[in-house]
């Protein structure tokens, strides 16, 4: 199964932060890369040892590779405006600008979720429509 192809189907605009965040860790654990969402990139070691010195350049790789894919799945304004930035400081920056947006959206659609109550005269699968929606 290619996961890729699942987040690729959802690029990142202003409206879908929360949906897109979670998809893009989902397939970063996936290919055991996630940490670089919660991690900066090192300081860059001195070129001895050797052994410690590629490891910090094929951890600088993996950096690189997770932003690219990252912007490869965003609308092009906002790639404009984070090709500058590493994964981590990429997604520090998206939680600024949409996290108090994507949690207002969460509250007032859970609340509205807890609000369904199906009048006596509506039929259920009506009711389980509405709270599906809601869901989704």
């Amino acid at each position: 199964m290619n996961i890729r192809s699942v987040i690729d189907k959802e690029k990142l605009v202003h409206s879908n932060f929360l949906d897109w965040h979670k998809n893009l860790r989902i397939l970063l654990k996936q290919e055991k890369r996630d940490y670089v969402l919660e991690t900066p990139i090192p300081n860059e070691p001195t070129p001895t040892p050797k052994v410690l010195y590629d490891a910090w350049l094929k951890h600088v790789d993996i950096f690189i590779d997770v932003s690219c894919l990252m912007l490869a799945i965003m609308i092009p304004d906002l790639q404009q405006d984070l090709k500058v930035f590493t994964a981590f400081d990429m997604i520090e920056h998206l939680k600024q600008m949409f996290g108090q947006q994507a949690r207002t959206e969460m509250f007032d659609t859970v609340r509205s979720l807890y609000g369904c109550k199906m009048e006596e005269t509506e039929n259920v699968s009506t009711n389980v429509l509405k709270m599906k929606s809601y869901m989704d």
